[in-house]
């Protein structure tokens, strides 16, 4: 979509309530409340000095506390943003809330993520339907795009994907992942990975509640992405209500 020469994108995530614990503390991590758009500043008591604190969450908090399932897309031509909200509000009508049994703070690659201790079959099922259900909405991936992801560094699946579905990581290669840093380097990574057991501890080891479904927005190019809805799943059309 394009608003005055602004190029919108939209993502489908999942992302706990804006009032739930996991969203206040995942938040106050960041340094910025996705749902609100507000900064928040930096931790209290921070192990660690305030500008390697910044330093860390910078990518993450432009996108918010989130998990990706349809990732950032444009809007295909023809399509519009209503089409699009009634979509999204008719999935995760007829979406079965569901839990995943146990989160634990890990590490893919360089990035510290909330993610499930292992493989759960009914979150791959879950995410595979957003990114199905989603693609028509989807605008080809420009060029540019396709360059940004580094095809030449992906695996034979991930360009496949990355043609089918503009995103290398869905399907088979989808790991669900609440992302927590950017990298981070080896010699610090202890340090880090205890700083964030610390303020997330109610929430490892623990079950996550996917319960609910997000319609992120970037209303152009490098902005921070905010929730533009958000609904709980299973709940009839004629109830809902989208927040905000």
């Amino acid at each position: 979509m394009q608003i005055l020469g602004l190029i919108v994108r939209y993502a489908i995530y999942f992302s706990p309530a804006p009032d739930s614990l996991l969203t206040r503390d995942a938040s106050r991590w960041l340094g910025r409340d996705a749902f609100t758009g507000n900064l928040l500043g930096s931790p209290d008591t921070l192990a660690m000095p305030v500008e390697q604190w910044h330093a860390l969450v910078a990518e993450p908090r432009r996108y918010g506390f989130h998990a990706t399932l349809k990732a950032p897309f444009e809007l295909r031509q023809g399509r519009t943003e209503t089409e699009l909200v009634d979509a999204f509000a008719a999935f995760a009508a007829s979406a079965t809330p569901f839990e995943v049994p146990r989160m634990v703070i890990g590490q893919l690659g360089p990035f510290f993520a909330l993610v499930p201790h292992t493989l759960h079959p009914p979150l791959q099922t879950f995410a595979a339907s957003v990114v199905e259900a989603f693609e028509p909405f989807r605008a080809p991936l420009s060029d540019e795009d396709v360059a940004r992801r580094r095809p030449e560094r992906l695996t034979e699946e991930q360009r496949a994907n990355l043609a089918r579905w503009g995103y290398p990581y869905v399907m088979e290669e989808f790991r669900f992942h609440m992302t927590l840093t950017g990298p981070v380097d080896d010699k610090v990574a202890p340090q880090v990975h205890d700083e964030i057991r610390r303020r997330l501890s109610d929430h490892e080891d623990a079950p996550l509640a996917v319960d609910g479904l997000a319609l992120f927005i970037e209303r152009s190019r490098g902005e921070p992405f905010t929730v533009h809805h958000w609904q709980p799943l299973g709940v009839p059309q004629d109830n809902r209500k989208l927040l905000p």
